[in-house]
Parts: structure tokens; C-alpha cells; sequence
């Protein structure tokens, strides 16, 4: 009965490997091809639709991408947004969360009951334009980091979190003569530092892979951050987005093109991610309880 047992597990085992590795497999193939076919020659990607053992290596999409300005500036356009914005929306949502915590504050119902009804309702997206246009915010990088400031999903969470911590810590702290802020920056925010790098993850992605407001708001080509540089390559096929490739004379198919700036956009956010892998989990676990 034993050995039934064991092999039924072995099986089990062994189903779950190859379940686990299929998508696994499914997860990665798309990033190593594109990866792979960024640096294969323009011919040779024309002739082979699927590579993944690239025959020969070639930069040629890679000059090409970087004859002109534009991938530069939009690289540099997106990596201060979403520095800038990672910044803003992690201090407006401690700002906003440590108090709503301090369950004496009052009207923190009430403005706990906005918060939520945020979550299921929204202005939409004229209402939203509306209010950037009479802001005089149009063509300005604020105006992709204020409307997102605050996500209320994210604010619960925060919120949470700091009430879960003992009032003791802020007690002893305020016996010493500590004020709230000196409590928040001194005390509360070293201890929160899992939570803190987790969503300093969340929000970067978010503000990286931000195509949709820089379309609405921005009527700049040279503010585009580089997804929308990049949407532009997929859906045109035509360059790199402005006229001095065209001016050099130089001619790459679309496809390795394509896949060149996809890498670009796709390689840096991914770097940051090994740094803050270590607070990833816990700070998931500790958002993992809401109420």
C-alpha cells in the first residue's frame, strides 16, 4: 500500500514538473525570442519566422534604433517618470495612509467610505481630461503623476499595515517627546521597509509600461515616454518616429526593429526586479490581508 502510494506521488511529482515547466516555458519563450531576434540579422529573421539559437549576431536593428534621438529621449523620458512618479505616489500614500490608521482621527470613515467608492466608480475618461485641460496641465509630465498619485487599492493596503503595527511604538516614541512626523520618518517607515520595496515595484511597472496618458495628454512627439514610441514602431511599421533615419538613408525591416525596441522597453524595468526580489514575498504577504 506503501509502494502504491509513493509512486502515485512520484507521478503526482512528475505531472506537476511538467505542468509548472510548460508554463514556465510558455512565460520565458516570448522574452528569449524576442531577446534572439533583436540581434539576428534582417535577412535571416525575414526567412525564419521562429528563432531561438541565433546562427550569427548582428547590432544593425540596434544602430539603427539608436542613429537618431528619439529612443534616447524617450528612454530618458520614461526612466524620470517613473523615478519621479515611483517617488511621489509611494510618500502621498504614507502620507495619506498613517493617518487614516489612527482609528480616533475624525471624519476617517467618511473619508474611508471616498476612498473605497473610488475603487468601484470612476469619472471616466473625459471627466479625467476635462479636469487636466482646465488644470493647465496639458503636455506636462504632471500630468502623467498627479491623476495616478494615489491608487486606493494600494492605500488599504498601507493603511492596514500601519494599524496592525503596536500603538506602543508611537506611545513610547511620543513619552520621549517624538512628534508624528518624526514617529512616521524615524520609526514606522524603517519597519515598513518590505511593504515599502513591493510596492515600489508596483508602482515603477505601472509608470514604466504607461502608454495610455502620454497619448492622451501629451501632443509633443518628443515627450513620449517609450512605450508610446514603441506602440507607434508596432502599429506603423514605418521607422523610429521622426524623419533623420529616413534622412541617413538607412533601411531595416520593420521586424528587427520591432524587436529591437521591444527589448529596450522590455530590459531595464526587469533589472530593478533581482534588487527588490528579497522584500517582494514578504511585503505580498503582509497585502495579502485587507479589511
Amino acid at each position: 500500500m506503501a509502494l502504491i502510494r509513493s509512486l502515485v506521488s512520484r507521478l503526482f511529482d512528475i505531472f506537476n514538473y511538467i505542468l509548472l515547466g510548460t508554463i514556465s516555458l510558455t512565460a520565458v519563450l516570448p522574452f528569449v525570442y524576442v531577446i534572439v531576434a533583436s540581434f539576428t540579422p534582417p535577412e535571416i529573421l525575414a526567412k525564419n519566422q521562429f528563432i531561438l539559437i541565433p546562427k550569427e549576431i548582428s547590432f544593425e536593428a540596434y544602430e539603427y534604433i539608436f542613429s537618431t534621438s528619439t529612443i534616447t529621449r524617450a528612454l530618458l523620458v520614461s526612466i524620470s517618470i517613473t523615478i519621479i512618479g515611483t517617488f511621489f505616489n509611494i510618500i502621498m500614500t504614507v502620507l495619506m495612509a498613517y493617518p487614516l490608521a489612527y482609528k480616533p482621527l475624525k471624519g476617517r470613515k467618511i473619508l474611508l467610505f471616498m476612498i473605497t467608492f473610488t475603487m468601484m466608480f470612476s469619472g471616466g475618461i473625459i471627466p479625467s481630461y476635462m479636469v487636466i485641460q482646465k488644470l493647465g496641465l496639458m503636455n506636462s509630465y504632471a500630468a502623467l503623476i498627479l491623476p495616478s498619485s494615489i491608487s486606493a487599492f494600494n492605500l488599504i493596503i498601507f493603511k492596514n499595515f500601519f494599524q496592525g503595527l503596536p500603538n506602543e511604538l508611537s506611545e513610547s516614541a511620543k513619552i520621549d517627546g517624538c512628534n508624528d512626523l518624526f514617529i512616521l520618518f524615524r520609526i514606522i517607515l524603517p519597519i515598513s521597509l518590505p511593504l515599502i520595496a513591493t510596492f515600489v515595484i508596483m508602482y515603477g511597472v505601472a509608470h514604466w509600461n504607461s502608454w495610455f496618458g502620454a497619448v492622451l495628454y501629451m501632443n509633443d512627439s518628443k515627450k513620449w515616454p517609450i512605450q508610446v514610441v514603441l506602440r507607434q514602431i508596432i502599429t506603423s511599421a514605418s521607422g523610429i518616429g521622426d524623419s533623420e533615419s529616413t534622412e541617413m538613408g538607412i533601411i531595416v525591416p520593420p521586424q528587427s526593429v520591432r524587436m529591437c525596441t521591444i527589448t529596450i522597453a522590455t530590459v531595464p524595468i526587469l533589472c530593478i526586479y533581482p534588487f527588490l526580489q528579497k522584500y517582494f514575498t514578504k511585503g505580498l504577504m503582509i497585502g495579502s490581508v485587507k479589511g
